[in-house]
């Protein structure tokens, strides 16, 4: 395999929903079409289809490598698409990965397989056998409530001596590890945020791009704190601007992920149908209660909207 291309990824990157037809029985593609419109247009740095939030693990091989095709299709080169890769072999992940980047994906967020916990040097040798067989960059995909795989900053470190493997979405929520790898890892590894509670702590502490999620259902505001924080370093205007995002995220926390994005979309007006089953849509109290949130964040005109 040819040598690993260099892509810088900077900024707010989307996680991004997969948009479903009304029974959530097929996939939506002239909405997800409006949702790359939608947020490249709001300032979005880069989209992350295909990962937790997009429910990769409830879609058909076909509806998988279609969804990175449409969001490269839709995105036309105006910024850039990292591809989540999440599979239970390295044979499917590979073959996932392949695609990917023949049909235009700029980076690929690589998942492990997630049903039983990889040791640390099975780990190693997965996540390398993924970057040899492409030439796109590699981001790791640190979930541990997902993979049951907890490494230590020094570990995720070691992680960047693959080749290819150039960066972190840290979706662990441990901040100190995050601030260990941002302050004393960072030629090793480019760590990302990947956890919406800390988007402030983690670009204050030097993150060169957060993974949100909640930037689908918010991204101008999401984009003005990228600005304010990491641009202008302008900490009391920032802090402004993340408390009703903080809200935001804290709720979307509290319940399932996906689902909370899905009806925020519809909140909003952009609907991205719901989530497939076994996920089970926010109840009332719990749409109320997001409504609110969102109102409170500027994405609605009123919270009844």
């Amino acid at each position: 395999m040819s040598q690993h291309k260099k892509v810088q990824l900077r900024g707010i990157l989307a996680a991004v929903s997969t948009p479903f037809t009304d029974d959530a029985s097929a996939l939506d593609e002239d909405a997800l079409r409006r949702q790359v419109d939608r947020l490249i247009g709001a300032g979005i740095h880069g989209l992350v289809p295909t990962g937790s939030t997009g429910e990769f693990t409830t879609l058909t091989d076909a509806e998988y490598r279609r969804v990175i095709e449409l969001y490269v299709e839709a995105a036309a080169g105006r910024v850039p698409v990292v591809a989540g890769i999440g599979a239970l072999s390295t044979t499917a992940a590979v073959s996932l990965a392949r695609h990917a980047e023949a049909v235009g994906a700029e980076a690929l967020m690589v998942v492990p397989p997630f049903y039983g916990p990889l040791d640390f040097a099975t780990l190693k040798q997965f996540l390398a056998d993924v970057a040899a067989a492409v030439t796109v960059p590699i981001v790791y995909y640190n979930i541990p409530d997902a993979t049951g795989i907890t490494l230590t900053a020094a570990q995720i470190a070691e992680l960047g001596s693959i080749d290819g493997l150039d960066y972190l979405k840290d979706t662990s929520g441990n901040a100190v590890a995050l601030a260990d790898l941002l302050a004393n890892h960072a030629d090793e590894i480019k760590a990302f945020n990947g956890w919406d509670t800390l988007t402030f702590f983690g670009i204050a502490s030097g993150a060169e791009a957060s993974v949100w999620g909640a930037a689908g259902l918010v991204p101008e505001q999401a984009v003005a704190l990228w600005e304010t924080l990491a641009e202008k370093g302008d900490l009391a205007a920032a802090r402004e601007q993340w408390k009703p995002l903080w809200a935001l995220s804290d709720f979307l926390e509290s319940v399932n992920y996906a689902a909370g994005i899905k009806a925020g979309l519809d909140l909003i007006g952009a609907s991205a149908g719901p989530v497939r089953a076994p996920l089970q849509p926010l109840d009332a109290e719990q749409r109320e209660r997001l409504a609110g949130l969102l109102a409170a964040a500027g994405a609605l005109k009123t919270a009844a909207a």
